[in-house]
């Protein structure tokens, strides 16, 4: 008898409680439904790759920054560091040479703020007693680069007697250059290769 009195009592008490508004429950199903939908994946950020390099490598010496060009088949060594391991070359001064059987390229270089005039430098790897100028100086203007060029003979080696040598102004260093060679016309355009690839750090 008792549960059917507590029955009766439930189902009195829950028919006379207030009815939920039916807007209200929509909304509710609505923001629950929204809330449930998954958000899309972010696109992932473009990944930068390294543009190619516009130049070739092969005949490029880069180091100490500056490049310049060299014969494929011979590669520039640091003199300073073989002759002593604790000096290196470095960008304010530097010593390179390269050879094969054919041909010796030397090349120094060191800081000289607001020299215009890179002769200095040409006379300092002109070697007393090997070297020999020949002819007339050849002073040019090569991408704002003073220039100064001149034809050599050599007794350094029988086997390499003629050469040429040049110096050059970049940024704050002057740079100096030089081939010992068995032919007198591959001289120019040895030195003409080289310069053509020349960058500095200005």
């Amino acid at each position: 008898m008792r549960p059917r009195i507590f029955l009766s009592l439930f189902l009195i008490v829950t028919a006379c409680a207030p009815k939920p508004d039916p807007n209200i429950q929509i909304q509710v199903a609505v923001m629950s439904t929204l809330a449930a939908i998954p958000t899309s994946t972010s696109q992932p950020i473009p990944t930068p790759y390294p543009s190619p390099t516009p130049f070739d490598l092969k005949g490029l010496f880069c180091e100490y920054q500056f490049c310049i060009g060299h014969p494929l088949d011979m590669a520039f060594y640091d003199v300073s560091a073989q002759q002593n391991p604790a000096s290196p070359s470095t960008y304010s001064q530097g010593l390179l040479a390269a050879f094969n059987g054919n041909l010796f390229i030397q090349m120094i270089w060191q800081l000289a703020p607001g020299a215009g005039d890179p002769q200095f430098l040409l006379d300092l790897i002109l070697e007393d007693g090997l070297d020999t100028r020949v002819g007339n100086l050849d002073v040019k203007l090569i991408r704002d680069m003073n220039v100064v060029h001149i034809p050599i003979t050599a007794t350094a080696s029988p086997l390499l007697p003629n050469g040429a040598a040049a110096a050059w102004t970049c940024g704050d260093r002057v740079f100096a250059w030089k081939v010992y060679s068995p032919q007198a016309d591959n001289t120019q355009a040895l030195f003409d290769m080289a310069l053509e690839r020349f960058q500095c750090n200005r």
